[in-house]
């Protein structure tokens, strides 16, 4: 099995960079592991893909050594193991409510000893049954990470008991739904969601697992120093779109001098 990229940096106590993925086409995600990333995030969770088009990023991001961490949906368990089933090196579950909901995350995602994953082997992460039957569950469980999202007010009055819990690796920060939760939508200074955006750091490093949450160039030195190490620097959407409007601007602008100096003006 592939060695994931993120857990290795992790586990040696560096710093992994990650970027967020919209859109559907697998050369995005081909162009931001050949930029460099770390990590591309892909999404089931709000973004309808289906799963040949996930398949397709999976390819992608391993023909460059680049790992590929999927949100999935809150369902059923095969919700949380197809993408692990088609080799992605991770998956992240959203809205974390409470340590019952983790630890039967943690059941159905993680192998014998931890859990009691349901067991093929014929797929992608198995090479297709190439892999002995036992090295594949010790591999699995050792080279695939699982992060749970904690984006909600609730979970955080069982935060120490889900940071203490084995068999997951990362606690994951969502500042966008926790302002909703709080009654403070895109208030990203508002006092309670910086008490918890430090407070999930603080825990998880307290109980042995990692820390990510989003961020970008202008406040990633700020969280690397309150402790997370797993930070999610942009989107492919947000990177177009700035660059689309910066081509206007400056069509715009060269576009209204050229007006003023046509000849039709002279």
């Amino acid at each position: 099995m592939r060695e994931s990229r993120v857990l290795k940096k992790l586990r040696a106590g560096e710093i992994v960079s990650c970027l967020k993925i919209n859109l559907s086409d697998a050369r995005v995600a081909e162009i931001a592991a050949i930029s460099g990333f770390d990590c591309v995030w892909t999404d089931q969770e709000h973004i309808g893909q289906d799963w040949s088009i996930l398949a397709s990023n999976i390819w992608a991001t391993k023909a460059h050594d680049t790992d590929i961490l999927v949100r999935v949906p809150k369902g059923s368990y095969s919700d949380f193991i197809r993408p692990l089933e088609l080799d992605a090196t991770g998956i992240m579950v959203p809205h974390i409510m409470n340590l019952a909901e983790a630890e039967l995350i943690v059941g159905m995602t993680r192998f014998h000893p931890t859990g009691r994953r349901p067991i093929d082997g014929g797929n992608s992460d198995g090479a297709y049954t190439a892999l002995d039957f036992n090295e594949y569950l010790v591999q699995a469980n050792q080279q695939r990470f699982v992060i749970f999202q904690i984006e909600d007010p609730e979970p955080l009055n069982e935060l120490e008991e889900i940071a203490a819990l084995d068999g997951y690796d990362m606690l994951f920060f969502g500042p966008g739904d926790f302002s909703q939760g709080i009654g403070a939508p895109g208030e990203w200074n508002h006092p309670e969601l910086i008490a918890a955006r430090k407070r999930v750091a603080e825990v998880a490093q307290r109980h042995g697992k990692f820390a990510g949450t989003v961020g970008g160039p202008g406040n990633a030195n700020e969280l690397i120093a309150m402790g997370y190490q797993f930070i999610s620097m942009g989107a492919d959407v947000v990177g177009i779109k700035n660059y689309c409007q910066d081509l206007v601007s400056a069509f715009t602008k060269s576009s209204a001098a050229g007006s003023k100096n046509s000849y039709m003006n002279t």
